[in-house]
């Protein structure tokens, strides 16, 4: 058996699924959401995402109702490749510069519910499927020629406040409405569409990268309280969603997180289709200084739902966890996948407790083994964390009460 390194993107991607959609280049439509693109920054694209009609098109944008309900996977994508993509080439430091439709992005990424908008578009859209692994798919896209709201957008007072907070910085913002309630997709919109930050220093933000900053945003919040709590114990949790499972390995030790992404169903090259690839990024007690190359925003995804096990559960630990994707994952939803899953495996079981190390991974070699006949020591002989913990400093060199 053999194992190869290499980075998420590297994995090809393409989705699997056929749609036959004809789309209008004038519609009335419900968006539940904005999309604001990468390519050619600071120059982008600014969008409004929304399927070609009137009504309640929230499930279109949910997430976190993905990860609960019963929604397949062929469900979400085909309710994604619905949604047109209505845009604009926009300046991303261009927030204050009066344009109509910048006011439509922005109202839609505030908005509670769906905005009723009419739109009419340079030329038809037409849909063509595209690898993406961090963003939820949508549909086809085309430049806007005309847009307008035709109700009332309904936005929390709660987002209006920290909106209209020019002096307010972006970060205590996010926490802020995090800790009121407001899930990650509704927090990243308003990254998106440069809804929050000091006055002088708003800007639009991808989509792809608002997510990660959400996530990491919350993440090293939690970790500083993680910090302050006693050490835990040896336990394993597993569980996950749409072909993507994860299995959380506790240590009784000071805070730390390592994971890996192991790609079950892919060929490491297109000329070789034995072994398995895997991705990996690790951080100690000290934090990351560099973004998680290798598993991306998968990385910050997964690590969220753990956070906030640990401090419901008011135990620190250093945390492995493993990411196994199946060939049920036939379709790439984007990197909320891997928090929703990762939610999963740590709320939906109990974790299963050890007296010591050595029965927690003969555990796991077995666990794994027989679920996916997979190796796990191919991934754990490359731990970095398994080989800093055996020379972890004690918590009285970190200055941590016992």
């Amino acid at each position: 058996m053999h194992i190869h390194r290499v980075k998420y993107k590297d994995i090809e991607q393409v989705p699997q699924i056929h749609i036959n959609k004809s789309f209008k280049q004038d519609f009335a439509g419900s968006a539940p959401a904005p999309f604001i693109g990468r390519v050619g920054y600071p120059y982008v694209n600014m969008g409004v995402l929304s399927p070609q009609f009137l009504g309640e098109t929230s499930h279109y944008d949910a997430p976190r109702m993905w990860g609960k309900g019963k929604f397949s996977i062929g469900q979400i994508a085909s309710l994604r490749y619905g949604l047109v993509n209505s845009r604009m080439k926009w300046n991303i430091k261009d927030v204050q510069r009066s344009n109509r439709f910048l006011e439509i992005t922005q109202e839609v990424g505030m908005a509670t519910k769906p905005v009723e908008l009419e739109v009419n578009l340079q030329k038809i859209p037409a849909l063509h499927l595209t690898q993406e692994t961090d963003i939820t798919p949508f549909g086809p896209a085309s430049e806007v020629k005309f847009a307008r709201i035709t109700n009332n957008a309904k936005i929390d007072t709660r987002v209006e406040r920290v909106v209209r907070d020019t002096d307010l910085r972006a970060a205590p913002a996010i926490l802020s409405l995090y800790q009121k309630g407001f899930e990650e997709s509704r927090l990243n919109k308003l990254i998106s569409v440069g809804g929050l930050g000091l006055g002088g220093k708003r800007k639009l933000v991808p989509t792809r990268w608002s997510i990660t900053a959400v996530d990491d945003t919350i993440g090293k919040e939690l970790i500083g309280k993680v910090k302050d709590l006693a050490i835990g114990e040896y336990q394993v949790f597993f569980g996950g969603h749409f072909g993507n499972y994860y299995l959380v390995l506790c240590f009784p030790e000071v805070w730390s997180y390592e994971l890996f992404e192991t790609y079950l169903s892919k060929p490491v090259n297109p000329w070789s289709k034995e072994g398995y690839a895997y991705s990996t990024d690790y951080e100690d007690y000290g934090g990351r200084k560099t973004y998680a190359e290798e598993t991306a925003g998968g990385y910050y995804a997964a690590r969220l739902p753990i956070l906030e096990k640990l401090n419901e559960m008011k135990r620190q630990c250093g945390v492995l966890a493993l990411r196994f994707i199946t060939n049920e994952y036939t379709v790439p939803l984007g990197v909320w996948v891997c928090r929703e899953a990762t939610r999963r495996s740590m709320q939906d079981e109990k974790p299963v407790l050890f007296a010591s190390e050595e029965l927690m991974l003969s555990y796991v070699r077995q666990f794994i083994s027989s679920k996916f006949g997979f190796e796990v020591d191919l991934l754990l002989r490359e731990s970095k964390l398994l080989r800093n913990k055996k020379r972890q400093k004690k918590l009285c060199e970190y200055g941590v009460g016992l």
